[in-house]
């Protein structure tokens, strides 16, 4: 079945910076676009940013240049570069690909 894992969550400072990883398994990676969303407390799950299967990515307007999707093909994983961090970012960050497959999610918490 299709699985797709995230890691790399956790609590940072405001300006902070971390990296989050999902790693894909049961479908074939490569010819996939993948994304990442992300949901906030109350809020509703939104679109971070997607990147093609030739590695094309784009971003929501809020990212404004502090974040970075790319991925490695070899090793079917995707990535999520989070820099300049703030307490606005602070939500489960859930990777998507294969269709409709989702993660499970990792809690990234901007506070300082």
């Amino acid at each position: 079945q299709v699985q797709l894992v995230e890691s790399g969550g956790g609590l940072v400072q405001p300006g902070g910076s971390l990296k989050l990883s999902c790693v894909v398994s049961g479908i074939n990676f490569s010819v996939y676009s993948m994304a990442w969303h992300r949901q906030a407390p109350g809020k509703e799950r939104e679109l971070v940013g997607s990147i093609t299967s030739s590695g094309r990515p784009n971003y929501a307007d809020f990212v404004k240049g502090r974040f970075t999707i790319s991925r490695d093909n070899g090793k079917n994983t995707l990535y999520l570069q989070m820099n300049n961090l703030e307490p606005d970012d602070t939500a489960v960050y859930y990777c998507k690909g294969g269709g409709s497959h989702y993660g499970q999610g990792t809690q990234v918490t901007v506070s300082s």
